[in-house]
Formats: structure tokens, sequence, C-alpha cells
């Protein structure tokens, strides 16, 4: 006899017809489990899979597994075998057998086990190139797919512009635009043409993460609304309207009072109503809850449930808190219309049904072959990223180093230390974290019941940078002493680096800052700071050194910009590296040594000194001086190196810009703007062509230039090339003074070159027409060719 197939398990019926269906046969405790999740260690232990515990856990199914690579010590297969005994189990077990969705971190690779860190978010934005952000996405989404994961924390889209916040590392920096290319490109890499055999993407996070007040983690956010459309929001409207995302997080701030997950305004209106957006929304961990605890708009947490249900949200993650029994209760007192339940359960539902993951559940166990060949590919990702992320600020004709130097000390509490090269988001990192706060007081519930794993050794192998520059140097003596440690140090250690300095010829000085969450952490989630200074002893380090005579290279390793005045007038050149992850000593010993040359650009704007916080070359025409004097009394109101600067071992000159029109049509128009660039010096080298535009008309005050686009090409010597950009009229569009999106008639300038103060070339264009209101948005990036 054959078994009738339910509708809801009918592939031939539409995504629709099966929600609907699937819906309708739900009670109430199994729709609750669709908005919840538990953290993978409650059921997974050092002994493997708790069965039982699972069994008591998801009795009525479960939305999400966090972190299942995540937050334990599996290894690669055992994570796809776990993943596939769970999914059996809730297919099996329970009553509907609706699979869960396994969500993993991957910010800068995926936080597994033996998974490669690839170079953090705020060092791929130095690259001002997302084919190497693609080739990085492209692995972390063949990874997961290869361990059961389909649902991946990033990226982080947030516009960051006050450093002392310590999640700044996790940005693409302070210009939407950039935010926009490159966040983008990571999307479609790891979400791939078909979700079917992808992974969901998570636009994180919205929104004005990057902009709390004081630098403070979580902090409110105060914003206008021009400047939340124009500016923050910008990045995740091409998120979602460009590059289709399935998946937004909000903010755990709030907006001008209003929290993030509490916000009918962003979730409802904006994101589903005015963007279309047909996804799911994931709680930040905890956010919910926060509503109630943190944010303290109700004591109930039923209450809390509500307001999120009702801004939009659909899944709380890490855990079910908020909207497990407190939420049940709220809809028996009938405090919470059951369609706002059902609105969330279906769209969750929906997107298992995007994933396949009724018809296709488990993973096919991975061979050692299949992951062999990730590695090769992410080995070459990774290389290729860190290579181009790093960016050349100073340098005093003493890099690249020459062939015949004798001796090298390489001094520096990270220069012997592969822990200080891995991102915020790693996995030795946060198995860190997990176990502080399980060994401390967990106020805020993340940990909840279960085994939290213990560290483990994922340092043997890695290499160092001492480690590399002896590799690359092998005629030299490559000596090293830490001087001090990040935070603390002592007079004999510093003594003793001195000592060595002053017997070599040059003296790699490698400073920095330790990215994390834990408490020694220093940049990084929950880790702001107040000072953008070198920390501890480093500074008198740097000093001492530079007092010997020995000409200084100055290595920089942190996830947010420091203030380097000092240094930038007394060190012999200064290489910013980030946090550049597991390839990062080779790409470093590559640029000092010469066989790279650096063509990283600078995301952001490096400060002089904190008080000039928030600091953006975006400001409007009243911004950026001190009136009527220009600078303040103590200082240069510039930074220290402006956006889009970095230098390199060769030179570039561009010329013959034109422009194959110059009037424009308001109601849509394109341009195509060319310049030419010739590669002046003696060596090969990679330039960043950058385009910026400024409204030279307009009803509300604009900024005084802003980034529409850019092109890295690597030229040879005395090569010439020519980058055509073709941009749209919808690119100069803004949100007036009614606060809807316009395209006006009036002139704007362009303005081509090498970062965002040298701009050698320009030209003028003159927009004619009516005022347009632009309701349907469709070129949200600038294309260019080489030619």
């Amino acid at each position: 006899m054959t078994a009738v197939r339910l509708p809801y398990r009918d592939p031939a019926l539409s995504i629709d017809a099966r929600v609907a269906d699937l819906l309708g046969r739900m009670t109430r405790a199994e729709k609750l489990a669709q908005l919840g999740s538990f953290w993978a260690f409650e059921i997974v232990g050092e002994d493997g899979l708790d069965a039982d515990r699972l069994s008591s856990l998801a009795a009525d199914g479960i939305g999400h597994i966090t972190r299942l690579a995540g937050s334990t010590n599996l290894r690669p297969a055992e994570v796809a075998e776990t993943a596939n005994e769970i999914q059996r189990r809730l297919v099996e077990e329970t009553r509907l057998g609706i699979p869960a969705i396994i969500h993993e971190e991957c910010l800068h690779g995926l936080i597994a086990w033996a998974a490669p860190c690839f170079q953090q978010s705020i060092g791929a934005a130095a690259t001002f190139d997302p084919d190497v952000v693609t080739a990085m996405a492209a692995t972390v989404r063949r990874r997961m797919l290869l361990t059961g994961a389909r649902h991946a924390l990033a990226p982080v889209f947030d516009i960051a512009r006050d450093p002392r916040w310590g999640r700044i590392e996790e940005t693409y920096g302070e210009d939407p635009y950039l935010a926009t290319e490159l966040g983008c490109a990571y999307v479609e890499a790891l979400q791939g043409p078909d979700l079917a055999d992808g992974v969901l993407a998570t636009a994180k996070h919205m929104v004005g993460h990057g902009l709390a007040e004081g630098g403070r983690n979580q902090a409110p956010a105060h914003l206008g609304p021009r400047e939340l459309r124009d500016e923050q929001l910008a990045p995740f409207e091409a998120a979602v309207r460009h590059a289709g995302i399935a998946s937004v997080m909000p903010a755990y701030c709030d907006v001008d009072g209003v929290p993030c997950h509490a916000s009918r305004e962003l979730l409802a209106t904006i994101l589903r109503g005015e963007w279309g957006f047909d996804g799911i929304v994931a709680s930040d961990y905890m956010g919910v809850e926060m509503l109630a605890t943190a944010h303290r708009l109700t004591a109930d947490l039923g209450e809390a449930a509500r307001l999120a249900l009702v801004a939009g949200v659909d899944a709380e993650l890490p855990r079910t808190v908020a909207f497990g029994a407190p939420l049940a209760d709220a809809l028996d007192a009938g405090n919470v219309d059951e369609g706002l339940l059902d609105a969330a359960v279906g769209r969750v539902l929906r997107m298992k049904l995007r994933l396949g993951l009724f018809e296709r559940p488990y993973v096919e166990l991975p061979t050692d072959a299949a992951f062999e060949q990730l590695a090769a590919a992410e080995s070459r990702a990774a290389r290729t990223l860190a290579e181009r992320s790093l960016v050349l600020l100073e340098n005093h004709g003493v890099l690249p180093l020459a062939p015949d130097l004798r001796r090298i000390a390489v001094i520096g509490p990270i220069a012997d230390s592969a822990r200080d090269l891995l991102g915020d988001y790693s996995h030795l990192v946060h198995m860190e974290t997990l176990r502080e706060m399980r060994t401390g007081v967990d106020a805020l519930g993340v940990i909840g019941d279960g085994e939290v794993f213990e560290p483990g050794d994922e340092l043997s192998g890695r290499r160092t940078i001492v480690d590399a520059l002896r590799a690359a140097l092998t005629d030299a003596e490559v000596v090293h002493a830490r001087g001090t440690g990040i935070s603390s140090g002592t007079d004999e250690e510093l003594a003793q680096a001195v000592a060595l300095a002053r017997d070599a010829d040059v003296a790699v000085v490698v400073l920095g800052e330790r990215s994390g969450l834990t408490d020694d952490s220093t940049t990084g989630e929950f880790r702001d700071r107040v000072g953008l200074g070198f920390l501890g002893r480093q500074q008198e380090l740097l000093e001492a050194v530079v007092t010997t005579g020995t000409p200084v290279v100055l290595v920089v390793i942190s996830g947010r910009p420091l203030a380097l005045p000092w240094a930038a007038e007394h060190c012999a050149a200064i290489l910013l590296g980030w946090v550049p992850g597991d390839a990062g000593p080779d790409a470093i010993a590559g640029v000092l040594t010469g066989a790279v040359n650096p063509g990283g650009k600078l995301p952001v704007s490096m400060p002089r000194d904190v008080g000039q916080l928030p600091l953006t070359y975006r400001h409007h025409p009243t911004g950026g001086h001190s009136h009527p004097k220009g600078d303040y009394v103590d200082a240069p109101v510039a930074p220290l190196w402006p956006f889009g600067f970095g230098r390199s071992y060769t030179t570039f000159a561009f010329d013959a810009l034109r422009v194959d029109r110059t009037v424009l049509d308001t109601s849509g128009d394109t341009v195509t703007i060319k310049v030419d660039v010739t590669n002046t010096g003696a060596v090969a080298g990679e330039e960043v062509v950058q385009l910026y535009v400024r409204d030279e008309e307009a009803t509300v005050a604009r900024p005084v230039r802003e980034l529409r686009g850019f092109r890295r090409l690597r030229l040879r010597p005395r090569e010439r090339r020519t980058v055509a950009f073709h941009l749209s009229t919808e690119q100069l569009s803004y949100v007036g003074a009614d606060l809807r999106r316009v395209v006006e008639p009036g002139r704007v300038s362009v303005q081509v070159g090498h970062s965002s103060v040298d701009l050698p070339l320009t030209a003028e264009l003159l927009l004619r027409g009516p005022v347009v209101e632009l309701v349907e948005r469709q070129h949200y990036l600038t294309t260019s060719t080489i030619e």
C-alpha cells in the first residue's frame, strides 16, 4: 500500500501552498519551537550527541541549532556526522518531522576547528577588491555546506567612524559605498545563484551599531532620518534589493530611543515594506530579551516577545528565552495576536523550504579528499586577501628590505605570536570566550545548560611573523625579543630588546592589539577603548628602539585604526597589517622583502588623536574644520592619513579624464567616465582608481565628496591602461528635505584620483529635468571595466 504524501512534503506544490498546509497542522507549541534555538553544546559533549537531551529540548521540533561547529571542538567530519544525526532525530522522531537550520558565525572564515582564519573584515575592506572577498566567501560556503550548516551570521554592514568601538574590525570601514560593494560580493558568493545549494547570508547589524555614543558597544545611536537612510541603511538596502540577501539581524542599540529589535519602522515599514525583503529576521544574541533586561521597555519577557514579533523578528538566537514560555503565556492571556505568531513561523518554514531542507536534510559525509581540495582553495584565497590588504603608510627608503642586510631585529609582543593574528570571530577566540563566560558570571544568560568545551590547541603549526621573516631572509640573521607585552611588561625585557636593536641593521617592531572578546583582549566585540595609542609599554618600547639610531619599520597589528602621530614622524616605515589571520605572516614578510608590492588603501580615516572622533572624509561643508580658524588650537583638523590612502613601491599617474556626456537626464541616465592610468615606476604594482562625486547644488547639506566607484588594477612598469566607470544618475540621488529619495537637477562634480584628498582629475556634469522621486532604485553599484 502506497503511503500518502502530505501536501507540505510534496515538492511539486508551491512553497506558499506547502507552508499553508504545514501551518494548519501545527500546534501552538510546535509553532513556538520554530522561532527558537539552543546551543549545540547543550546537546553535544565530549562523548558525542546526547540524544535524550536533544529529545527533551526539541520535543516539538526546533527552529535553529546554534553553532554546531563554532561552540564545540568537533572535527569537520564529526560536525557533518553530528548534523546528520540531529536532523535524523528531528525528521524521524518529532510529530511533523521538520528539520532545523544550523547557523554558524563566519565573519572572516568559518568558526570551526581546523578551519582557516582569514584577514579580518576591516583588512578585507583595505583591499578595495570585491574579487578577493568573493573568493574568501566562496570557500566559506563550501566548508559550511560540507558540514551541514546553512545559515551564516555574516557579513557586517555597519558603517563605523569611531574606532574606540571595538567592533570596528568586523566592519568594512567608514564608507557606505565601499561597504555596499564588498558586502554584496560576500553575500552573492555565500548564497550562490540558488539557496537550495547555498547558505543564507545575514546582513548585520541593522542599524547604527557603528555610531554608538562614546564608542561604547550597544550604546544608543543618535541619527537623523537623512543620515540614517543615506549613510547607515544604504548598504542594507543594497544587500536586500541588489544581492537578494535572505536574512537580516537587527542591532543591539536603540536609534532615537527605539531599540532596533522593537522597531516597526526599521523591520516592517522599511525592510519588508519599502525594500520588499522576503527572508527571515534573526535576533542578535539575546536581542529580544534585552528589550526587557537592557532597554527596560518592560519587565515582562512576554511583552518583549510581543514587541519583537510586531516589529518583525522571526527567530530568537542563540537560545529560546522570550519566544518560549513567556510568549506562550502572553498568547494564552490574549496579549499577542496569533496572526503575528503564524506570520513569523511561516517565514521560518518558507526559508527551510527554500533551502531544500525537507527534501535534503542530510549532507553527504565529506571525504578527506574533499577537505584537501577545499584547504588548497582556502590557502590561495587567504594569501591573496592578506597580501592585498596590507597598507603601507610611510616609507623613507628602508623598504623593501635590502638583500645585503646582515642582522634584522624583530621586536614586539606580536612578532612571535600566532594568537594575536586571529580576529575576534575565530574559533579559538570564541572557545576562550565561552569558557570565560561559563567560569565567570553569565549575567546575560547566553550560555545555558550543557558542556562548554575547553579551548583546544589550535596554535600549533600556525606561523608567526618571526617564522615568516626567517624563512624569507635566509641570508640574514633574524633575531627576536618580545620587549614588552601588549598591556604590560618589564624593564628587563625592554632593555633586552633595545640591545638587540642597537646591534641590528634594521629593527622590525611589531606592535598593536589582541582581538577577542575575553578580558585579556583589547579590541573586538565588548572591547571598547577611551584612547587610541599603544597600550602598556609598547610606545615606550618603540621610542627606545628608535633612539638607538637603527632604522625602524613599524608593523601595526590591530583591528582598530590607532593614532600614530609619533610613529609617523620618527619611524622609517609603517605597515598596517590589520588582523591578518593565518596568511598574515607570509604576506607581511612578502611586503617587507619586496616579494609583494603593497597596494592596500585605508577604508577609514586614520586619526591623529581621539579628540577628532567621530571622523570621516564624508563630512558636510561646515564640517572638517573649525570656524573661522580652520584647525584646532592644539592640532590639525585633518586626519593623519586620509580615507583611500596607501603607498606603493612604485608610482602611478592619472591623466586624460573624459566623459562621454556632460548633460544627464534626471529621469534616468548613465555617464561613462574614463581615465588613463600609468605605472611610472620601475616595478610592477597595484593601484586603486577611486571615483568620487560632489553635489554642487542641493536642497539639503551634502557631503563634500562621496565615493561612487573604484577599481583595483595591476600594471607592469611603464604600462598604461584605461579604467572606465559607468555611473548611473541613481548614484547621485539622496534623501531630500521632505524625506523622499530624489534625483535633482543641478551641477555635480566628478573627481578621480588616488585617495579622498588626492584627486587630480575633475569634470562637471549637469543634470537637467524635473525633480524625480526614486522609488524603485535599481543601480546600487558603479560598474567598471579595464581597457
